[in-house]
């Protein structure tokens, strides 16, 4: 039975991939070092699965993981785990330079040594920087330079960096997926989406950056996964892969959209100073994945209403 090491499994992408996209014959290891954010009230769930355990480490613990890789021999390794708030990252870069830079070092480091057949490390388009340039949109694709804005998103690019380097030099068969923004069930609450959703539910004011004309592509998590696992199975050692979804929103019209589900005011919308570093939009290519069978399932404007009402009632 392979064995898969899935770590920030209790974060939103890594817990929604644990409860929808594990494979029955395989086993799972669900690490996490449950920050604030981890849906750890979820874990049970995941347990009732049979073939997912849980462990409690930090992924920058360089000797606990080291351990963790000698005993338990895993076939391949997923990293999820990584600070993803833009706003805490500006508040304080080091904590994301660890986590999500030194971290997904260490897990690098340990796959060499212990012989991973696939290392697949989740990165996001932001790596790219904005996509308006002037008065034009640009288009990036795999092979364009990075120009991360925040410090998460050089942390996520400096990561990158590091895997193709280990790939190069150490032939660690490794893969990156670069993804736009995810929507879906158990995100944690600082992030857009639940937060317009909450705030509008407590009648609360909804801090919009700017104008609130930023642009966002959406993608759904389900169709992220989904993706994680075609390019485990039909993807190259060695290569970055775009995922994004259909759904270009600005954020005006995402808070607008989801007070008029609930049928609150468009009073409760509050205009703050615009984020430092903020970029207008991330456009990015992703003919390379729908080049392996990748295609869309879900659809934002679609998934909107029932995507409130879980909140809701969560």
């Amino acid at each position: 039975m392979e064995k898969y090491l899935i770590t920030g499994g209790l974060g939103f992408i890594g817990y929604n991939y644990l409860l929808n996209f594990t494979k029955k014959d395989c086993e799972y290891v669900c690490l996490d070092k449950v920050t604030y954010a981890a849906n750890i009230d979820q874990l049970p769930r995941l347990l009732e699965k049979g073939n997912i355990r849980f462990i409690k480490e930090d992924i920058t613990n360089r000797d606990a993981i080291f351990k963790l890789f000698k005993n338990e021999k895993f076939d391949y390794v997923i990293n999820f785990a990584a600070e993803s708030h833009v706003d805490n990252s500006i508040i304080n870069p080091y904590i994301f330079a660890e986590s999500n830079y030194i971290g997904a070092m260490v897990l690098m480091d340990a796959s060499v040594k212990f012989g991973i057949k696939r290392f697949h490390q989740i990165s996001t388009d932001e790596v790219y920087g904005d996509s308006q340039k002037d008065t034009q949109i640009i288009q990036f694709n795999e092979s364009d330079a990075l120009h991360p804005s925040s410090p998460y998103s050089v942390s996520k690019a400096a990561t990158d960096m590091y895997a193709l380097s280990m790939h190069r030099t150490y032939n660690l068969p490794i893969t990156i997926s670069r993804c736009s923004n995810n929507y879906g069930p158990f995100q944690f609450k600082e992030k857009l989406i639940p937060k317009i959703i909450y705030n509008a539910k407590n009648n609360k004011n909804i801090p919009i950056y700017g104008d609130g004309l930023n642009m966002r592509n959406w993608i759904n998590v389900k169709d992220h996964c989904k993706a994680i696992n075609l390019i485990f199975d039909k993807g190259k050692d060695g290569e970055i892969y775009n995922v994004t979804g259909n759904d270009f929103l600005s954020n005006i019209e995402l808070a607008k959209r989801v007070l008029k589900i609930l049928n609150k005011p468009e009073s409760l919308i509050e205009y703050i100073p615009d984020r430092l570093g903020h970029d207008f939009c991330y456009v990015i290519d992703d003919l390379k994945i729908r080049e392996l069978g990748f295609n869309n399932d879900f659809c934002l404007l679609e998934d909107l209403e029932k995507l409130v009402d879980w909140y809701i009632t969560y």
